[in-house]
Formats: C-alpha cells, structure tokens, sequence
C-alpha cells in the first residue's frame, strides 16, 4: 500500500472498462538543496511576491495564473477552467494501443509514475488489465492531461504494480544528425576487438551497488565545516593530454580494469617491462605494444570460445609428442658418432706422433 501524496485522481480508460486511480510519483529526489544568502554577514536572501498594480505583497493564496497574450494583455485562466476542458484525457488516461516495449525511443522517457487502485471496485479492474500486460508482454501507449498539457504515457507492469512513464512527444525530440562527429573516421578491425576485449573485462554490474559519490563529498564537506573540522580537499588532478596512440590506450584500459578486479594480466604489458627480478627492461616498442594487444584478446576470446573435440586434441599431442621425440633422439645419435669419429681421430694421431724406435750404432774401439 503506498503512502505518499497523489498528485492526481482520475481514471484508466480500458475501451469500456473504466478504472478509478490515484497517480502518485515514483521517484524522489535525494540531491542536496542550497539557500542563497548574503555573502558580507550570512543572512538569507527570500524573495518577496508583489503585486505591481497595488505595489504591496501578496499571500499564496491570492496568487493564481494568467496567460499572457501579445499585446502583453493577461488573460486569467483558473483550474476549474481547465477542469472542464472538452477532452476526454482532462480526468482520464487514456489508452489508445498496445506496442512491443522496443517500439519506445528511451529519449522519450520523462516522468515515471505509479498507478495505485483507487477503491476497493478498482482493485478487479486494476487487477485485470495489470494481468493481460504481464502475458501480452506488451506496453500500454496513453493519453493524459496533468499540468495544464496533454502529455503522451506508456504503461507497464512492476512487480505488482502498473507504472506509467510520462513521454515526451515525437516533435519535442532534437534531430541527431548535427551532433555527429563531421570529419570521416575508419575503425580498424584491432581496435573493434580490443574494445570488445574491454567490454569483456568490465563486464555487468549491479545497479543497486552504484552510489551518488558526488553527494557523499558534499555531506562530508557540509558535516566538516559545522563541526570546525579540516575541509577535504580533492586529489591533484592527474596530468592529461591528447590520446596518441589508441591501441595503446586500449591495452591499458583493459589492464587497469582486469587489475581493479584482482585479476593477472596474463603477460607483461604496458609501456615498461621488467625482467623477473623487477628490473626496468626499458621502453616497449609499438609493435610490441600491439602484439601484447592483440595477444590479450585472443587470450580473453580463447576463454569464453567452447573447448575443442578430444579426439583432435589428442590427435595433435600425439603428433606434437612425436616430433618432439625425434628431436631429442636425433641429438643422441650425433653425439655418439662425433664421439667415435673423436676416438677414432686420437688412435690415428697417436700413432703417428709415436714414431718407431732407431738402432743406434754402437762405437768401435780402436
């Protein structure tokens, strides 16, 4: 059961079903609000409404609304005047079809609303049309009149409840056409992949875990300065400049979020490299940079790609298991020939500098 404030009553329109209904806001702001004041001693600035006809102040209650025409004429209008305008949506929303959820432009989207049944009789009929959007799958397209307009709505169901977005109609949607980029650009295939890499790395999030860190910092600054406590101050701004080299900062991107998730890089990457030691190896190159790129995504496209049949990977270990056996055998059997071609050799140059022993002639005495 909701307990806020309707802002409107009247009733859905469901060809000759008619459901009495309470339009209540959805959403509400959270935002921190400031009051002007005078800056030389801290006294608030209120602004005062005056007549400029009598020249004295006026109650809310003596405030009303005017139209002004183009002679500069005001021409009262009062709300029982627009009560009783001659159009069904003045107290009635109005449905006028049924469209997939995809046939809306989110551009579109303004206000979301909740529809509350109003009354116990409403409760069947609420129920009912509630019932035939959940099966159809399908959005309800309105007409209504709130604020002194006639706005266009879409209705749907959330969780038990039909909620209507406020939307904006077709003509009050800027053309995109001049805010495209003018100049012609080409994306290469590279830069597709590292970017789907990317997208990979980040992946999803929950919503409900994302926080306003913005009005945090306001809090924080509001609650130092009441209690005299230091003001925080923001981070020295990083330097910035012009992205040169787009794969590169594609690359670094991808390692930053995998790091900011506690997950390894896979290989050495970035504009420095160490040895194992920790050493500075110095500069990578561009083309480095590139193949350390596009060996990321293919490690990323390896890892989420289905597993390949056992029967062809045990066909290529067994063929890899062979050619891996010759080449340790082949330089078995060269070592044992160049040993015995060394053997061989030293027999043959030991035989020839062991030269044969000369008869020395023995002396003749005289």
């Amino acid at each position: 059961m909701l307990h806020v404030r309707s802002i409107w009553n009247g009733a859905i329109s469901f060809g000759l079903v008619s459901i009495p209904i309470k339009l209540v806001n959805a959403t509400e702001s959270h935002s921190i609000s400031f009051r002007q004041i005078h800056l030389e001693d801290g006294g608030r600035i209120r602004y005062r409404k005056f007549c400029e006809l009598e020249d004295r102040e006026v109650t809310q209650d003596e405030i009303g609304k005017g139209y002004e025409d183009a002679d500069g004429t005001i021409i009262p209008i009062t709300d029982e005047d627009l009560a009783q305008l001659p159009i069904p949506t003045a107290r009635t929303i109005e449905i006028v079809a049924f469209v997939p959820a995809d046939r809306i432009d989110p551009l579109q989207m303004d206000t979301p609303y909740y529809l509350s049944a109003n009354g116990v009789p409403a409760a069947k009929p609420y129920t009912l049309l509630r019932e035939a959007l959940k099966r159809s799958q399908k959005v309800a397209v309105a007409k209504f009149a709130l604020r002194g307009r006639e706005r266009l709505g879409m209705l749907r169901v959330v969780e038990d409840v039909i909620a209507m977005h406020g939307l904006l109609w077709p003509d009050e949607i800027r053309p995109p056409e001049s805010v495209a980029p003018d100049a012609s650009v080409t994306v290469r295939d590279k830069e597709l992949d590292l970017a789907d890499a990317l997208m990979d790395t980040l992946g999803e999030v929950d919503l409900n875990e994302l926080h306003d860190g913005y009005r945090e910092a306001v809090e924080a600054l509001i609650e130092a300065k009441a209690s005299g406590e230091k003001v925080p101050s923001a981070p020295a701004d990083e330097p910035g400049g012009k992205v040169l080299d787009l794969m590169a900062a594609l690359e670094k991107s991808v390692r930053a979020a995998k790091e900011s998730r506690g997950e390894g890089t896979g290989s050495e990457t970035g504009s420095e490299t160490r040895d194992r030691t920790g050493a500075k190896k110095g500069k990578a190159t561009g083309k480095d940079t590139g193949k350390e790129a596009q060996a990321e995504v293919t490690r990323l496209r390896r890892k989420t790609a289905r597993a390949a049949p056992k029967e062809v990977g045990g066909k290529k270990s067994t063929s890899t298991a062979k050619k891996a056996t010759a080449k340790k055998a082949a330089p078995k059997k060269t070592t044992a020939k160049k040993t015995t071609a060394k053997a061989t050799s030293a027999k043959k140059t030991t035989a020839k500098k062991t030269p044969a022993k000369k008869a020395t002639p023995r002396k003749r005495s005289a």
